[in-house]
C-alpha cells in the first residue's frame, strides 16, 4: 500500500464491497497507521478509501438490479457467496428498509451482501448512494483512526501482539473448519 500509495486503498475497497473477501478491518487500519507515518493524509485516505466503497456497493447493487436471484444463488458459491448468507442478508434489508443500507456498513458479512437485495429491491439509487457514503464514510474513518491511534502506541501493540497473532489465528483456523463442517454437513444433507 505504501508502494502503490491511494490507488490500492481505493481497489481494495472497491473489492471489499463487492463480495470478494477482502476485509476492510485489514486494509484501512493500515492505512491509518501510514497517515501517521505522514505518507498519507486522512482527508484521502476517507476519500479514496469511501469512493471505492460506493463503487464496489455500485458493482453489486447493479448486479442484483439486472440479475435473477437463481442466477446469484446458482454462480454465486464462485465468489464465495453463501446462499443462506444472503437470503438472511435480504430478510434484514426487506425486515428494515432502506436505512439497512446505511446500518449494513458496520456488520460483518452483511456489509459485503447487502447491495445485491439492494439491488433486486431496485432500492431508489440515490438513496442507495448517501447512505452507502455515510456509512462506509463513518466505518472508513473509524478503522483508519483505529490504525492511525495504534501507531502512535507502538509499543503496547508490539507487547501484546503476539499473544493477539496466536489468538487470531486460532479463530481463523476456528472459523475456516466451522466453515468446511458446515458445506459439508449441506452437502451430506442434499
Amino acid at each position: 500500500m505504501e508502494g502503490t500509495g491511494y490507488v490500492t486503498v481505493f481497489i481494495t475497497m472497491v473489492m471489499e464491497s463487492m463480495v470478494l473477501p477482502v476485509p476492510s478491518e485489514a486494509v484501512m487500519p493500515f492505512a491509518g497507521f501510514l497517515v501517521a507515518e505522514g505518507k498519507f493524509t486522512f482527508l484521502l485516505v476517507i476519500l479514496f478509501s469511501t469512493l471505492g466503497s460506493i463503487a464496489g456497493s455500485l458493482i453489486s447493487y447493479a448486479i442484483g438490479y439486472y440479475s435473477e436471484k437463481a442466477l446469484i444463488h446458482k454462480y454465486g458459491k464462485f465468489l464465495l457467496l453463501d446462499p443462506e448468507e444472503l437470503d438472511a442478508t435480504e430478510r434484514f434489508f426487506n425486515k428494515y428498509g432502506d436505512i439497512t443500507i446505511f446500518i449494513s456498513r458496520f456488520i460483518p458479512v452483511v456489509r459485503h451482501l447487502i447491495s445485491l437485495p439492494a439491488g433486486f429491491a431496485q432500492m431508489n439509487i440515490y438513496k442507495f448512494m448517501i447512505f452507502t457514503v455515510i456509512g462506509a464514510g463513518l466505518w472508513n474513518s473509524l478503522l483508519a483512526y483505529i490504525g492511525f491511534y495504534l501507531k502512535n502506541n507502538w509499543e503496547a501493540v508490539m507487547k501484546y501482539g503476539k499473544i493477539v497473532d496466536i489468538a487470531v489465528i486460532l479463530i481463523l483456523a476456528g472459523l475456516f473448519a466451522y466453515y468446511i463442517y458446515r458445506h459439508m454437513k449441506k452437502r451430506r444433507h442434499k
